[in-house]
């Protein structure tokens, strides 16, 4: 169980997916953050990153584990696919 309420998260995990933003766009793709919910953080892969076959290894190999690194080692990282912001109420169960 992560000891931290959500909003005691979102500022940390921002500044934790700050570090990793320039990995991603010299790739040519972005991250959003689009909320954090019982202790799971819901981004938006952006760019070159929307379709991308790496695009699971870089959720989990770059995003979640920076943030597991600076933050709590069970937080957990999901992908919001353009479009579907609709299923993150269902997904932070």
């Amino acid at each position: 169980m992560i000891p931290f309420s959500d909003e005691e998260l979102k500022p940390a995990v921002e500044k934790s997916l700050e570090k990793i933003k320039p990995s991603l766009a010299m790739d040519g793709g972005g991250l959003t953050l689009l909320d954090v919910k019982n202790g799971k953080v819901f981004v938006q892969l952006q760019g070159a990153c929307v379709g991308c076959s790496a695009s699971n290894q870089t959720l989990k190999y770059l995003i979640e584990r920076q943030l597991r690194i600076d933050i709590h080692p069970e937080i957990e990282v999901i992908n919001i696919p353009p479009g579907m912001e609709s299923m993150i109420e269902e997904l932070s169960q």
